[in-house]
């Protein structure tokens, strides 16, 4: 009995280091640490980068996911209104190329240039920056506001309230940055993210 319980205990060790879950990584009001990761350019990226911003509109995206592709335009416009207003976008792809082959960098470099990206799309190929955040699904969206004590997280969720028709009721991300300018807190702060999961790579 002993021996079947260390076991039952090892495969659930190795069940949730293998799967991330919704339930790690940053919270709201967490400070977010800076990373670098390569951007289709191929020069590498942080935050840091941004000396001037405000905060940053956080998306983890893909090639593939019919939502995530449906979004496309959005992240643009997204990026083209605010980026002058100090929130830029930074759209990573935390999808794994060996699980998901159209997922690769040369891909993502291609859909960049097919779709005219005025955004970094960045590549986590180890989901580091993912499982930090704890992204599910793509698109999955996070704001932050830069701080004096660091770049705060501000908003989860969507981008609005209608993940396909482009037709949405609520802008939640517009309505989020709104209320940061305002000196007040989004309202709502968190959404549901709906898309693809994410294709995580496969445990050795």
């Amino acid at each position: 009995m002993k021996v079947f319980s260390v076991l039952l205990i090892g495969l659930a060790t190795l069940f949730t280091a293998s799967t991330p879950t919704s339930n790690d990584g940053y919270q709201l009001g967490d400070v977010v640490a800076d990373f670098k990761l390569k951007n289709v350019d191929g020069n590498k990226l942080s935050l840091a980068d941004y000396p001037d911003a405000k905060g940053f509109i956080l998306i983890f995206t893909c090639n593939t996911c019919p939502v995530a592709v449906a979004n496309e335009d959005r992240i643009i416009a997204l990026d083209q209104k605010y980026k002058a207003l100090g929130y830029p976008v930074i759209a990573i792809n935390p999808n794994d190329a060996g699980v998901a082959p159209r997922e690769s960098y040369e891909q993502m470099q291609q859909r960049a240039k097919d779709k005219g990206f005025t955004f970094p799309y960045l590549l986590d190929p180890d989901h580091v920056v993912t499982k930090r955040f704890a992204a599910t699904h793509t698109p999955h969206t996070f704001l932050l506001q830069k701080t004096d004590n660091g770049n705060v997280l501000q908003y989860i969720g969507a981008i609005d309230d209608d993940s396909r028709g482009g037709n949405p009721s609520t802008k939640f991300v517009e309505e989020a940055i709104a209320a940061l300018e305002a000196g007040k807190s989004p309202d709502p702060n968190k959404t549901k993210a709906v898309g693809c999961t994410i294709k995580w790579k496969k445990s050795e």
